[in-house]
């Protein structure tokens, strides 16, 4: 079947999209042959305007240029019109990209995007919203509010929020509900994974996989900071084994193991954040795994 693409562009997506980032895509896909259009990203997440684009021209692939953010909301929003997504990465993080070992440089992400293959990946839902890769709870979200309301961004503004933050953080309480136990902890953060990926290459859960479907849950306890530092490190490092419910301590070091669902109740009502955009939080979270529900074009 002849491809026909749509390409997504968040004009405002990392530090900066050079000015001819766009007239090269569109050289390049000409040569090609491939018959394609350009659209620029939405700010509200709403790309039903597009479905019936898809439908009618006959659209094989949507390529997304952008940040986990980005790709999240035009996944959520197309992934039942049958199409391949490619990601040319744009954003600050890059978690999912990383993941799949989507090159960050223009050229080489557009070869994948020609020359992969469309491999069907997981996604979840935290409570009635969809995340690509990660979504997390306590100090991690609560930066990534922070950077959201930063007029300049980039790997500076995340380092310099993250630290700000450091300063003055306390634990929050969570309670986890599983099918066969319930977890009671006091946490700097929860992250739920689906891509091993903090972005840029901060592998948080390094035994996470795009299609196992999975979720690995790792959480940070403890109410020293200095702690905090050297828990996160050895995580950071993939140091700390996955372990089973059944041997899980409610506030020893770092939690890490692997669901398909789980209840978290936050009733201090930590930050959320979704693929790294800032989320409303809520006193609880329903989360659960979507199996294999998009598929992504990846280096072959």
């Amino acid at each position: 079947m002849s491809r026909r693409i749509i390409y997504i562009i968040n004009p405002i997506s990392g530090t900066r999209i050079k000015k001819d980032f766009q007239s090269f895509i569109e050289k390049e896909t000409k040569a090609k042959g491939f018959p394609f259009e350009i659209f620029p990203s939405v700010a509200s997440g709403d790309y039903s305007f597009l479905h019936s684009i898809i439908k009618e021209q006959k659209i094989t692939d949507v390529v997304i240029a952008g940040g986990d953010g980005t790709i999240n909301q035009a996944v959520a929003g197309l992934m039942d019109c049958d199409v391949n997504f490619g990601i040319i990465p744009c954003g600050s993080g890059n978690g999912l990209a990383n993941s799949a070992k989507i090159s960050k440089q223009v050229s080489k992400a557009l070869d994948i995007v020609f020359n992969g293959k469309a491999i069907a990946v997981d996604g979840f839902y935290i409570n009635d919203r969809f995340a690509c890769m990660l979504c997390g709870l306590g100090y991690d979200a609560k930066v990534a509010h922070d950077f959201a309301d930063q007029p300049k961004r980039g790997l500076a503004t995340y380092a310099k929020m993250a630290f700000r933050n450091f300063m003055k953080m306390k634990p929050h309480p969570f309670q986890l509900q599983l099918q066969h136990r319930t977890i009671e902890t006091e946490a700097w953060f929860i992250s739920i994974a689906n891509s091993n990926q903090f972005g840029n290459n901060f592998t948080i859960a390094p035994k996470a996989s795009l299609s196992d479907g999975l979720l690995d849950i790792v959480i940070v306890t403890g109410k020293n900071k200095l702690s905090f530092i050297l828990k996160t490190l050895r995580q950071l490092a993939g140091w700390n084994k996955l372990q089973a419910d059944s041997l899980i301590k409610d506030n020893k070091g770092v939690i890490y193991f692997q669901t398909e669902k789980l209840t978290i109740l936050n009733p201090s009502l930590a930050p959320l954040h979704i693929d790294g955009d800032p989320a409303e939080t809520s006193a609880a979270l329903k989360i659960e795994i979507k199996k294999k529900c998009f598929r992504v074009i990846q280096p072959v």
